[in-house]
């Protein structure tokens, strides 16, 4: 192929979706070590070019066929978001590095012999820079207007980005952010987090009380220097009985503050990431009323930061 023929905008695959006219339209964006991580974009009806919201859940991995598997199964909330006027992409990143953020710094590049030199790897929160990178040059999309919508790790990755590649993104929700590393929380004495081979097992941690969670700070300079970063709004989604609903408000707590424009709701629900309902082969969601109110609170706070 020669250089002339290649356009870095042009899918990979354009897939259908049951019911829809607005089909998925596979696109890699190049990371910034040169790698390539795939996303799914959903254009609404119109010229545009209209806002957009990334669209996260969990550790990374997974690669195209979990991106297929979210688009379809997951489906819902763009549905959502494409009738409330947005494009939007489920999204895809590189695994997760345990404490890569805490340990890592900043990430840092220069040239060397003319090509790139970094620091250290890039991590799963700048898979998701790439991305909104990419999808801001796409004649489609407003690059002014551009949001993040992150549940459970990526809530998390939403304000680990924020506080080393700040002047992205318009408005943010972190949904359930698990957010431990970035608040520095000391997880060593808590009997029901292990660790093999430096890897801690973090399954059945459980911090329901704010206070407990606040306790737990190893290095409030640090957080506090890292939420001095946060430049958008944030609205952040607590779960009532979650065993980390300490952690999600102590990180509204947190970013409020720091800024006047921070908002909280929390919803009783029995599944992690009820913001995502499910949706069957043809396309029909199962939805309650919880995440009917729940994502119309999400839309809502979109709408008054697109403005």
């Amino acid at each position: 192929m020669s250089a002339a023929s290649w356009d870095p905008l042009a899918p990979v695959l354009v897939e259908p979706l049951a019911g829809s006219d607005s089909p998925a339209h596979y696109l890699l964006a190049e990371t910034l070590d040169g790698l390539y991580t795939p996303y799914a974009l959903r254009l609404p009806d119109g010229p545009g070019p209209h806002p957009f919201v990334l669209v996260a859940y969990g550790n990374g991995g997974g690669g195209m066929g979990w991106l297929r598997d979210r688009v379809h199964r997951f489906r819902h909330v763009t549905d959502v978001l494409l009738e409330a006027g947005y494009a939007c992409a489920w999204v895809r990143y590189r695994t997760e590095v345990e404490l890569g953020y805490q340990t890592g710094g900043p990430l840092r590049s220069t040239v060397r012999q003319g090509m790139g030199l970094l620091n250290r790897a890039p991590l799963e929160y700048e898979d998701e820079v790439a991305i909104l990178r990419h999808v801001a040059i796409h004649p489609a999309i407003d690059a002014d207007r551009l949001f993040h919508l992150g549940v459970s790790h990526a809530g998390e990755m939403l304000l680990k980005l924020l506080s080393q590649h700040p002047g992205l993104l318009r408005a943010g929700v972190a949904a359930e952010p698990a957010s431990h590393e970035l608040l520095t929380l000391r997880l060593d004495d808590v009997p029901t987090v292990t660790s093999e081979g430096g890897l801690r097992d973090i399954e059945r941690m459980e911090i329901r009380s704010t206070d407990r969670a606040r306790d737990r700070i190893a290095d409030p300079d640090e957080v506090s220097a890292r939420l001095d970063a946060v430049d958008i709004p944030v609205l952040v989604l607590g779960r009532d009985e979650d065993e980390l609903q300490g952690v999600f408000r102590l990180t509204y707590e947190l970013l409020a503050e720091k800024r006047d424009d921070v908002e909280w709701r929390s919803w009783s629900h029995d599944v992690h990431g009820y913001i995502y309902p499910e949706s069957d082969a043809e396309g029909v969601a199962r939805v309650d009323d919880v995440q009917r109110e729940a994502l119309a609170v999400v839309v809502d706070f979109l709408d008054r930061h697109s403005r």
